[in-house]
């Protein structure tokens, strides 16, 4: 693990492609942190904080299945629900081979104040398997997620908890979810039980807009950040760190604005031309090799050398903790706009802060992905496909309104936008509590 000589006594150490997502911290606490910051901003009463301190269920399953050359292999599988008092839990199904408790415990709580932010009717949850999806074939990737699906039982359902794709899942993998599901409830409920997983595909009961919906959000903040700074994106410079859906669809979208993308990296290595990267071309590549790497339109560069680059923007959009305080004192981007779940430690953030480099959080500006979710589960629920410039108007909407709120309340409270981000939800969950009280 790598560190940094300026770093105070107890710092993080920065991360490394080389660096195990469990040697960076523990992710429950660093996000218990951030929430107790906006507790004590609002003074949240004790009993409330008491309760959404630990998730309600923590499923932890070991399940075999039959690889393709007839042996069999025990997986673990995740599944956590933080809160439901808003709605039914709600929260992406990962495949990493370092999925683990602690990061589910974060990942779950990070969505209930999200869906509690968006005032979207849903609570928090997530889940996993422990498992390197570049392992397997797919056949053995449909058994996988089949086997979970089963295992899970009824700890999922479309009234209970809703899973949708995350970190090394798709659409694909939410079909065979949801028809592992539907094919186990009984008859009378296989179309009603579509609406057991989002991110579904068009065929399978998905929506139009949900492929682009997390990239679509997080454009949405840049453009409001832009108009409030009187600052252009057009010719503006991007980095994006990950490369996966948020990634791509965030590079995309900015360079149609007239941004331009002039470094990429994820686990595979870092790129950088001055002159723009295509990001089109690019997400091919990524789709045909499975990394950045090895993209003949831009030239290898270190990852010390990619944080350092001239850029207006940084949008950090693979895994968690990627930005410690070595990279923090290097970025000289005037924002980061966190289009992965917690990629900041909080010491960077401080840092950034302290140079005036603006942050926006993970829990304002990527959540286009459950917006659009809660749309397909209404849809679902409704017998209904919407168009697909009516989920992305709706979407435009909902963005810009939570920005709006997030922006009045931080300069009012004199606070950052992350704390102000969870306060609002805070306050939204302790409103319901006060009036429905504890049964029995």
């Amino acid at each position: 693990m790598s560190t940094d000589s300026k770093a105070k006594p107890g710092t993080p150490a920065s991360p490394t492609e080389a660096t195990s997502l469990k040697d960076r911290g523990n992710l429950f606490e660093i996000a218990t942190k951030q929430v107790e910051k906006a507790m004590k901003l609002i003074n949240l009463e004790p009993n409330i904080a008491e309760i959404l301190a630990q998730p309600k269920n923590e499923i932890i399953i070991n399940f075999p299945v039959r690889m393709d050359d007839g042996s069999i292999k025990m997986f673990k599988g995740y599944r956590v629900q933080h809160n439901n008092v808003l709605g039914p839990y709600k929260g992406g199904i990962r495949y990493h081979h370092e999925a683990n408790l602690d990061e589910m415990k974060a990942l779950a709580a990070w969505m209930t104040y999200k869906g509690a932010l968006h005032e979207v009717p849903f609570g928090g949850g997530k889940g996993g398997v422990k498992v390197d999806p570049r392992a397997h074939s797919k056949a053995e990737l449909e058994r996988i997620t089949r086997r979970f699906t089963s295992a899970l039982g009824n700890n999922i359902g479309p009234e209970w908890d809703i899973p949708a794709p995350d970190v090394g899942t798709n659409s694909q993998t939410m079909v065979w979810m949801m028809d592992t599901y539907v094919n186990i409830v009984g008859q009378n409920e296989r179309n009603s039980g579509r609406g057991v997983v989002t991110g579904k595909s068009i065929a399978a009961g998905g929506s139009y807009g949900r492929s682009e919906a997390t990239g679509a959000g997080v454009v949405h903040c840049i453009t409001e950040w832009a108009r409030d700074r009187n600052f252009n994106l057009d010719g503006c410079h991007v980095i994006i760190q990950g490369f996966g859906n948020v990634g791509s669809f965030t590079a995309r979208l900015l360079s149609k604005l007239g941004a331009v993308v002039i470094g990429v990296g994820d686990a595979g290595g870092y790129l950088a031309n001055s002159e723009g990267i295509n990001p089109h071309k690019l997400g091919e590549h990524v789709g045909r090799t499975g990394s950045v790497a090895g993209y003949k339109g831009a030239s290898k560069i270190t990852r010390d050398e990619f944080f350092a680059l001239e850029a207006d923007v940084f949008v950090p959009a693979a895994l968690e903790l990627e930005l410690g305080v070595k990279e923090a004192r290097a970025l000289k981007a005037k924002v980061v706009v966190e289009g992965a779940n917690g990629p900041t430690f909080p010491e960077a953030e401080e840092i950034l802060l302290g140079k005036g480099t603006d942050v926006i959080p993970d829990i304002l500006c990527n959540s286009g992905g459950v917006i659009v979710s809660y749309y397909e589960w209404l849809q679902n629920k409704r017998s209904e496909q919407w168009e697909h410039e009516d989920v992305l108007d709706r979407l435009e909407k909902r963005m810009v309104h939570t920005y709006a709120q997030v922006r009045h309340y931080a300069a009012a409270k004199k606070c950052d936008w992350r704390t102000a981000s969870y306060a609002i939800g805070l306050e939204r969950l302790r409103t319901c509590y006060n009036e429905r009280g504890i049964f029995p």
